[in-house]
């Protein structure tokens, strides 16, 4: 899955534990499952809030006469027999799932239950378009929600077939994991579409969507491709590119596995309210419409985006799908292995060749992020049950898993590791494996012994920081080049790490790489011989080509280069580097927020790669608001906007640089002049040469309007009006909760924490609109009235909305100590949920981090 964020349990489902997991495992075969759901009724607005489905369960058991369960997450079980007798199903509940007692050693279940639909994303999610009053459902089970839509053994390693029955209205499609055998009626406005029986999978990659969904096909290798979405996103769905991405992928990936995709049909579904980027349901992969579908002109960085995001859901085909874990300790590499492959595939067989470099800027950002946290955890982690799991999809689970791969990838050697990776597919096709067996196959195809890595780097926290030390000779040659190793004090491990080394001369404008060397850092200083008498560079940049999951200094020779000369590098990973060691070096305030402003206004601008434009703009936004002295923020706000202004004016009209620039531009304008200037182009004068002023656009820049109280509910109205579609309710809602009155503010906050459920979109939306940088002293009051609410919105929600509001919620504009004692009394407080504690702990560290940061910045003045 591609992950935006991480989610939690959701109430009402059995928390299985591994022990119980193994021991079921142990017990039983599951020969089949036969799966019929009526979802006649779903597209009426009347509907019920619950369909009916009826599971059929074929398993063998090694010990006749023994117990097990069943997961059964219904709201209701109309019946149940086991073998043709009748179950008393007085016991079942949704937590403890259905016993079986006395079990055959060959065994049929039948299951007749009232499921519910979901508005949370989790289970079957039912949503309807406001723009025609259609209904779509789709399936989303990762972790462990197959049982809130069928009667299951839901966990990984009970790999079984599955054959699907789906009762219908007339007009609508269904998708599910295989091709359609049959169509029948089923009334005068029903009909039910059966589905051929699938190859052997787990639960949590089966699907089931419904809906009258706009539908496009292909074919390519053998293969049927389906591309769907909303039918009226259908003027948007650019099936060309989606189809090229996706062909490109197959062909890399049968080339570099040696292993045939092995279903007859792939397709892929862009639904709304997802909660995630996007699900590999084998052969049915789901994706998030409001991130992948664009109605407005986007940046060359939303389309790498999203076709890292195809590639990665691909590869999980082969990685998660033929072969899968066995329990949920191997997560990691599930994830980490996607991560991986899809940038390397998105590097060598599509358009976007630097896709490292965006890994560095965004991924492993996140990454190095997550892993300084309170809550930082090693990549490889004991799970003992469904909760511990759903903790760690962060981005140590994703981004340094698939850095450690890459650095395992350039420690063993590209065609060892591939060999490696034929063998693990060729021995584990259609079964489940764990990260041993796999670690086996790469030591007997690289002669390399692999323990030692793993252990030190999967079972380990934190992250490491290289600085280079530095002597210079009278004739300009290094007498000495020592790589000095840190390691945070509750985390003291030193690994090994494998880097290059990259010796940069300023050559007529131009950072020219003169030399590379590679070699292994371990332990608290490494001396590079290599370089003794060597002429010194003018930069002289550690992990070139980002081999490791480091962060990263220069020497002050090199410092000052970059500093006068980022933009010189030839390469946008070399440029990555250095724009990355400037941001760590900002929040781990060795550099003060308004000298990193000033180097990236300076270098930005010549950027070339809209790659490290958009989210190095996204970091100075972030550093005015958390990082800089509140003082002197409101000057480097303005710095923003002017650098930004002339910027847009420079770069090529209609191009990406001019629309990420004037992006910029509308969220750092507070003057005035500024604020005039973007109600010219909403009114459309004066806008600048080549940029459209289309509907996505028009958000963004009566957004910041609103926040800056230069415009109100009468142009949000109007607004609406002209966009009267799914993502402008969203809009429009986000749009509202950022007018800057305590009226306005009160009223989302009571809608966020009143008893009503929200759906996805508009909990979403309010979250997002209700801090803004510009307004927080108005917001001041709701730290206490959060620490106040935090306990019963965690209680009372969905997993995926109790989250967001606990991360979104919490005061992290409010940087001052009185946030940080308002957290240690909240935290102090006994039986606070682990999952809750970890979040709000989390958002504690933003504040500390900030403070440290506000008072760096203040000392540079």
């Amino acid at each position: 899955m591609a992950r935006i964020g991480w989610r939690y349990r959701v109430p009402g489902v059995r928390n299985l534990t591994q022990v119980e997991a193994t021991e079921r495992a142990r017990l039983l075969d599951v020969t089949g499952y036969d799966i019929a759901l009526d979802l006649s009724d779903a597209g009426q607005a009347a509907g019920s809030r619950t369909f009916r489905s009826v599971t059929e369960v074929r398993f063998s058991c090694t010990e006749p006469g023994a117990t097990t369960f069943i997961e059964v997450a219904a709201e209701s079980v109309r019946a149940a027999t086991l073998n043709g007798s009748p179950l008393d199903v007085t016991g079942w509940s949704a937590e403890k799932g259905l016993a079986l007692t006395g079990l055959a050693a060959e065994n049929t279940l039948v299951v007749d239950a009232d499921f519910a639909y979901s508005s949370s994303g989790q289970g079957l999610h039912r949503s309807v378009d406001p723009v025609d009053g259609e209904t779509y459902l789709y399936s989303q089970f990762e972790t462990a929600d197959a049982q809130r839509v069928f009667a299951c053994f839901d966990q990984p390693d009970l790999k079984s077939v599955y054959t699907w029955h789906a009762t219908v209205p007339a007009h609508w499609r269904v998708v599910s994991n295989m091709p359609v055998e049959r169509e029948e009626a089923a009334g005068e406005e029903s009909k039910t579409v059966h589905f051929a029986t699938s190859a052997r999978m787990s639960t949590y990659i089966t699907a089931l969507c419904a809906g009258p969904y706009h539908e496009v096909r292909d074919q390519h290798d053998g293969i049927d491709l389906g591309f769907f979405c909303r039918r009226s996103m259908a003027q948007y769905l650019d099936a060309d590119d989606l189809s090229t991405v996706t062909k490109q992928g197959f062909d890399f990936f049968h080339e570099q596995f040696g292993v045939r995709y092995p279903l007859p049909k792939y397709d892929q579904l862009w639904v709304p309210d997802f909660n995630a980027g996007a699900m590999e349901n084998f052969g049915c992969v789901t994706h998030a419409e409001s991130h992948y579908i664009f109605r407005s002109q986007v940046t060359d960085y939303e389309y790498e985006q999203r076709a890292n995001t195809i590639l990665h859901e691909l590869a999980h085909m082969w990685f998660g799908d033929l072969v899968t874990m066995r329990w949920w300790n191997d997560l990691w590499l599930n994830e980490s292995f996607a991560e991986w492959a899809s940038h390397w595939c998105n590097t060598h067989a599509t358009r976007f060749t630097d896709a490292w470099t965006t890994f560095l800027a965004v991924r492993k950002n996140w990454g190095y992020r997550q892993d300084q946290l309170s809550s930082t955890h090693p990549v490889y982690c004991e799970m003992p049950d469904l909760a511990a799991v759903e903790v760690n999809f962060d981005g140590i689970t994703y981004a340094k898993g698939a850095s450690v791969l890459k650095q395992l990838v350039a420690y063993v050697g590209l065609d060892p590791f591939l060999a490696g990776l034929r063998a693990y597919f060729a021995k584990h096709t259609w079964g489940n494996a764990t990260f041993d067996d796999l670690l086996s196959e790469l030591e007997t195809a690289s002669g390399r012994e692999l323990r030692k890595f793993a252990a030190q780097w999967l079972e380990t926290a934190q992250v490491n920081t290289l600085r280079p030390e530095v002597t210079v000779g009278a004739d300009g040659t290094y007498e000495r080049v020592t790589v000095h190793q840190e390691a945070p004090a509750g985390h003291p491990t030193l690994r090994t790490h494998r880097i290059g080394v990259g010796l940069y001369d300023l050559v007529d404008g131009a950072l020219v790489r003169r030399e590379r060397i590679e070699v292994d850092v371990a332990g608290d200083r490494t001396e590079l011989t290599d370089l003794r008498g060597v002429r010194v560079p003018d930069v002289l940049l550690l992990n070139d080509d980002d081999l490791t999951y480091a962060k990263l200094r220069l020497d002050d020779r090199s410092m000052a280069c970059v500093v006068q000369h980022i933009g010189a590098f030839d390469s946008s990973l070399a440029r990555a580097l250095c724009w990355t060691a400037a941001w760590d070096m900002v929040r781990d305030a060795e550099l003060s927020a308004r000298d990193y402003v000033a180097l990236a206004l300076a270098g930005l601008p010549a950027e070339t790669d809209i790659n490290l434009v958009t989210p190095t703009l996204r970091q100075v936004a972030s550093t005015l608001s958390f990082y800089a002295d509140p003082a002197w923020a409101p000057t480097g706000w303005a710095d923003l906007a002017s650098s930004a202004w002339q910027a847009l004016h420079r770069m090529e009209p209609g191009s990406g640089f001019q629309l990420a620039w004037a992006r910029a531009f509308a969220s750092a304008a507070r003057s005035d002049t500024h604020l005039a200037a973007l109600r010219g182009w909403l009114d459309g004068v004066e806008v600048p040469t080549g940029l459209t002023i289309d509907t996505g656009l028009r958000w963004t820049l009566l957004g910041a309007l609103v926040a800056n109280g230069v415009a109100g509910p009468a142009e949000i109205d109007a607004e609406l009006a002209r966009d009267r579609t799914a993502s402008g309710e969203r809009e429009a809602a986000l749009t509202r909760a950022l007018l800057p009155t305590p009226e306005n503010k009160a009223a989302v906050w009571a809608e966020l924490t009143g008893p009503d459920t929200l759906p996805n979109w508009r909990h979403r939306a309010l979250l997002q609109g209700f801090y803004h940088p510009a307004q927080v002293e108005l917001t001041e009051s709701y730290r206490e009235r959060y620490f106040a609410v935090v306990d019963q919105i965690w209680a009372s929600r969905d997993s995926e909305p109790a989250q967001e509001f606990v991360q979104f919620a919490y005061p992290a504009y409010h940087v001052d100590a009185d946030t940080v004692s308002a957290t240690d009394a909240w935290l102090a407080l006994p039986d606070r949920p682990a999952p809750l504690r970890r979040l709000v702990a989390e958002g504690r560290d933003s504040i500390v981090r900030s403070i440290r940061a506000r008072e760096r910045d203040a000392r540079s003045a």
